[in-house]
């Protein structure tokens, strides 16, 4: 798949439909300079090389990552960075996440899953998408995962 038209065109209609919104929301409120690529079978919002050339520890040649989405076998997966890196943003989402939705939150250390695409509650996502700016995300990057 070389990029996310492509991606989500071979997406099952309730999933398409879901990622479609998921990424609009994340456009519409994510910080100003982060930027949409898309690799591995995932959109991703990152800090682009021209911001932080040192790219990502794991692999340098990589941009910063910061939140990316998919559609895995049994579920739609958002990782967002900044709940993995920042307790407080962790513990808010988690609280807000019942007021938001009623089904149970399915979390891994940065991955947020979604069975049912009917469930996701996008309002709550945007949110979380304006919890952190893309210096902040630099400061937190090299302070907390970067060592």
């Amino acid at each position: 798949m070389e990029n996310v038209a492509h991606f989500l065109e071979q997406l099952p209609e309730d999933r398409r439909n879901a990622l479609i919104s998921l990424r609009k929301i994340i456009i519409e409120k994510l910080p100003h300079g982060f930027a949409e690529t898309f690799s591995n079978g995932m959109i991703h919002f990152v800090v682009p090389h021209e911001i932080y050339p040192r790219g990502y520890h794991c692999d340098p040649k990589q941009p910063l990552p910061f939140i990316s989405l998919t559609s895995q076998r049994n579920h739609i997966a958002l990782y967002h960075m900044g709940i993995y890196a920042k307790p407080e943003i962790l513990q808010w989402f988690a609280q807000a996440y019942s007021h938001h939705s009623k089904t149970k939150l399915d979390m891994g250390k940065s991955c947020i899953r979604f069975k049912n695409p009917a469930t996701i509650p996008f309002v709550l996502i945007g949110e979380l998408c304006t919890k952190v700016g893309l210096e902040e995300w630099i400061r937190t990057y090299e302070s907390t995962i970067k060592r």
